[in-house]
């Protein structure tokens, strides 16, 4: 029997931040109950570090350099509005829904018109534009289309939602439910403030006090608070808040938890301070490939199917999770071959995988990175100097050894790993090194040269 599955995506949810990877004083009871009885992937990576494009990997299984998404899309932008940015690119609820299942889409989409109902969902209720600023004032949603405005908490409108699909949906189909929340992400204001009143007196002891980062200046988006303190304790209240969203979609399941996969992650990393950044990849000038923006949590629970109470090591990504969902789903991709992720269902089993390559590739525009177990190389094709860090002696990433003689044989084997993967899955056309004509970053507009993605790729 196809299970259901219900897909938790946060915006901004650093690894960091949950008491599954280690943080000690933030609260996520219900999420933590999530990977004590599933499995928690240590080592789970965005494709990029950044919103649109590792949302839209993780909508269509390919990396940016394929699907054409390179940037954050400003989609109160006109020309932003009127491109089609994933047109001709099936996706996950695309495939899903020819497997059998209804799908639904709540909350965050964030890749292109996000007000306008996307094929393979029966279901859409979407946060309006620009992600909503977060009090209790009145919010524009997409209701199946049409414009509503609800009052309250983005993250408790989006999870009514979410429970209206679950109560209204047909029940002689699985049912796949994307629960898009964005409440982690900045501004870090105008939390519930009884929550936000519980971490005041935190120590905030699990963000290493970092000298500055030593290969780019800290950006300024955000800006960094006036009061760090302040921004950290809104900051893991909202994490609090996505906790309890959770726990009322679970409440809601009630008998039917026991046939539904479940997964927590979230679109990247994030900086609240470590290496004196504010952000996540776009957080520093020039871009920055650093653990804190490219790790994500990923947890998965499924019960029956999925081994409990594990902690698996291996390097994974977001298109390694599309490829899972589908592998659960029982759902064939077309053209195979394109796909550069791998199910990694049979780890979830408790099973060993030796043909697992363990490393990840990560790209942001210009900026490509791979990293295996120990070392991270960097390529940085803007005019700055490509690095190469030793995570196993240096962690926090503060040391250049791309020129190092001892290193030379190490650089160049990540180097032809790095080149063949582009070159064996890059789409020509919508690579992040076109040329002139990309900028080498923009935070505030898309990337005006992928305008254009009618062609099906698939």
């Amino acid at each position: 029997m196809k299970p259901n599955i219900i897909v938790f995506f946060s915006d901004d949810h650093a690894a960091w931040a949950l008491p599954s990877y280690g943080n000690r004083e933030i609260g996520a009871p219900h999420i933590s109950d999530l990977a004590a009885t599933g499995a928690v992937m240590n080592n789970a990576f965005t494709p990029c570090p950044v919103c649109s494009p590792a949302r839209a990997s993780f909508w269509t299984g390919l990396y940016p350099s394929q699907h054409g998404v390179h940037d954050h899309l400003a989609e109160d932008d006109p020309e932003v509005g009127a491109t089609a940015w994933l047109q001709g690119i099936p996706t996950l609820a695309d495939y899903l829904r020819a497997a059998g299942y209804s799908a639904a889409m709540c909350g965050k989409w964030h890749c292109g018109a996000g007000e306008t109902p996307k094929s393979g969902f029966d279901y859409w209720y979407s946060s309006w534009r620009k992600t909503p600023k977060y009090s209790t004032m009145t919010h524009k949603y997409s209701d199946q289309g049409q414009v509503v405005e609800r009052s309250g908490y983005d993250t408790q409108i989006i999870t009514d939602a979410a429970i209206d699909f679950l109560r209204g949906r047909d029940e002689a189909k699985p049912f796949f439910l994307f629960i898009g929340y964005a409440t982690t992400h900045n501004p870090w204001i105008n939390r519930d403030q009884g929550l936000v009143a519980r971490y005041r007196n935190a120590s905030f002891d699990d963000i290493p006090d970092d000298s500055p980062y030593a290969f780019g200046e800290p950006g300024t988006h955000p800006v960094a608070p006036d009061d760090p303190e302040q921004a950290l304790a809104q900051y893991y209240a909202s994490v609090t808040m996505i906790d309890d969203g959770v726990g009322r979609v679970l409440d809601e399941l009630g008998d039917e938890r026991d046939k539904t996969l479940i997964v927590y992650t979230s679109d990247h990393g994030l900086n609240m301070g470590h290496h004196g950044i504010w952000g996540k990849g776009n957080g520093s000038e020039p871009l920055n490939m650093l653990e804190e923006s490219i790790r994500v949590p990923l947890i998965l629970n499924y019960a029956g199917q999925i081994k409990g109470g594990q902690r698996a090591g291996e390097q994974v990504n977001h298109c390694d999770l599309f490829m899972t969902l589908l592998d659960f789903a029982d759902a064939r991709p077309q053209a195979p071959d394109h796909f550069p992720g791998k199910s990694f269902r049979r780890m979830l089993a408790g099973e060993d995988d030796p043909s697992w390559v363990d490393r990840t590739i990560v790209e942001y525009g210009v900026v490509r990175a791979i990293r295996d177990a120990r070392y991270k190389l960097v390529q940085r094709h803007d005019g700055y100097p490509n690095l190469l860090h030793d995570l196993g002696r240096d962690p926090r990433e503060t040391v250049n050894l791309y020129r190092d003689p001892q290193c030379q044989d190490i650089v160049r084997r990540l180097t032809d790993a790095l080149e063949s993967f582009f070159a064996a899955y890059e789409v020509p056309e919508r690579s992040g090194l076109r040329g002139d004509d990309l900028p080498v970053h923009n935070r505030n507009e898309a990337w005006r040269s992928n305008s254009v993605l009618g062609e099906r790729l698939l």
